[in-house]
């Protein structure tokens, strides 16, 4: 079931609650961008690994772990639903190493940076790594502690959480599991899109023509529906038979009315730039977002999410029609 609230507060909440009732890790949150259209700052390293787990988890569930097992329930606000991702996130193969397991260093180091991890001399923040002789300090953006792997030879010998603050080894962890840090990766044919765009573009070249030597900077993920092959919503992802339950239609509908107003106005003042001798926005409506996929057996719903009661406005009546539009 995907569910879909108004504002990032409730969809927290709701990811909270509906945890402390279902078994294992069957609840996933599936957030918004926490950065503004106009603002050159790319999103969390945290968001983008709740971004991948919501993607791959319902594309690869693996019912042998509970970290990646099957998603009962999928919350996000309705920002998160408008905005599309980037297609084939969730098929990303992600970093996984156990105590044991053959592993060689150097094709672990090149894994990582190839999805999006940083390498620093000392690990303090998510989506960090650091290598050290035959010990690599990496910070997964889902976990709470960073994780120390210390390899043998080809062998992983042990993995540990260890303290930012301090550097010092905690307990034993289970193991690593290192989701994808960036939603935008620079793989060759996105570098390859980002040197034509600057082509076009030679007042982004400063920008695109980092992304084309394979430099992460600051807000590129505001280029990925130029970049990126396609860009998929999320409902897409959700499962033939699978439900979306709509939390409060009217208040979705008007937070919805908002957002899309909001890019309005941001386009608008764009244009009003380039007619003033400004550069003129790039047209990112050439991306289009094909529409979801139809899924036989997926029944959207509509409900209140108050009590368990079902709101008896005109909205819950056109709760079919409400969520249709939301597609």
């Amino acid at each position: 079931m995907l569910a879909v609230t108004a504002s990032a507060r409730e969809a927290e909440a709701l990811t909270d609650a509906l945890g402390s009732l279902l078994p294992g890790e069957g609840v996933a949150y599936f957030p918004a961008w926490e950065t503004l259209p106009h603002e050159r700052i790319s999103p969390g390293s945290d968001t983008c690994g709740r971004y991948y787990r919501g993607a791959a988890l319902t594309a690869h569930p693996d019912p042998a772990d509970l970290r990646t097992g099957p998603l009962t329930v999928v919350v996000t606000p309705i920002r998160g639903l408008l905005q599309p991702i980037v297609g084939g996130l969730g098929d990303i193969a992600p970093v996984s190493l156990r105590a044991g397991q053959a592993a060689a260093l150097d094709d672990v180091l090149a894994s990582l940076v190839e999805i999006g991890y940083t390498r620093t001399d000392l690990v303090e923040r998510r989506g960090e790594m650091a290598v050290r002789g035959g010990i690599v300090d990496v910070f997964p953006p889902t976990e709470e502690h960073p994780l120390r792997v210390e390899f043998f030879g080809d062998e992983v010998e042990e993995i540990r959480q260890f303290r930012v603050a301090d550097q010092r080894s905690l307990q034993t962890a289970d193991g690593l599991w290192a989701p994808p840090c960036r939603e935008l990766l620079l793989t060759p044919a996105v570098r390859d899109r980002a040197k034509q765009l600057a082509d076009d573009h030679p007042g982004l070249a400063d920008v695109l023509g980092k992304l084309a030597d394979g430099i992460a900077v600051e807000g590129m993920e505001a280029f990925a529906p130029a970049l990126a092959a396609r860009m998929e919503p999320l409902l897409d992802h959700v499962p033939a038979g699978g439900r979306v339950l709509a939390c409060d239609p009217e208040r979705i509908r008007a937070r919805a009315a908002d957002l899309v107003r909001t890019s309005q106005e941001f386009l608008a003042a764009s244009w009003v730039n380039a007619a003033a001798g400004g550069q003129a926005p790039i047209d990112l409506g050439r991306r289009r977002v094909p529409a979801p996929s139809p899924r036989s057996g997926r029944r959207p719903t509509t409900s209140g999410c108050r009590g368990g009661r079902s709101r008896r406005s005109r909205a819950a009546r056109r709760g079919r029609g409400t969520a249709q539009a939301q597609r």
